[in-house]
């Protein structure tokens, strides 16, 4: 997994160590929390090998930090139960400082006034 320069000069050597496996697949899968993945999509994501991140997927289930469907993982939406997982803040704070922090006005500020219309919502 590549880290940009700033990430590199301001990061001790324990804090870019640290990150495993698990905490970068429930970091991407956090960042991502509006989507779905195929554990291939996830490895090629966090770079990381298909069997490390079946690996990791399975002991973030087991926790119930992620949920799965069919071949689809995501990132459970109880975000208590993620913030009760130290690695998650570990990775989320590398993802935010790769990527800035999500400002959450700025999301609803462009969220749309009318239901997508593939959730059949508008059809009540």
């Amino acid at each position: 997994m590549s880290i940009d320069r700033e990430t590199f000069e301001s990061s001790s050597e324990q804090e870019l160590t640290e990150l495993s496996a698990t905490d970068r697949v429930l970091g991407f899968l956090a960042v991502n929390s509006d989507s779905a993945f195929t554990t291939r999509e996830i490895a090629r994501r966090v770079e990381v090998d298909d069997d490390a991140v079946s690996t990791a997927l399975s002991e973030l289930q087991d926790r119930e930090l992620v949920e799965h469907k069919g071949p689809y993982w995501a990132a459970t939406t109880d975000e208590q139960r993620r913030a009760t997982y130290d690695g998650y803040a570990r990775a989320t704070a590398v993802f935010n400082s790769q990527f800035g922090e999500e400002d959450r006005d700025a999301w609803a500020a462009r969220a749309p006034d009318e239901p997508h219309p593939s959730t059949g919502e508008d059809d009540a």
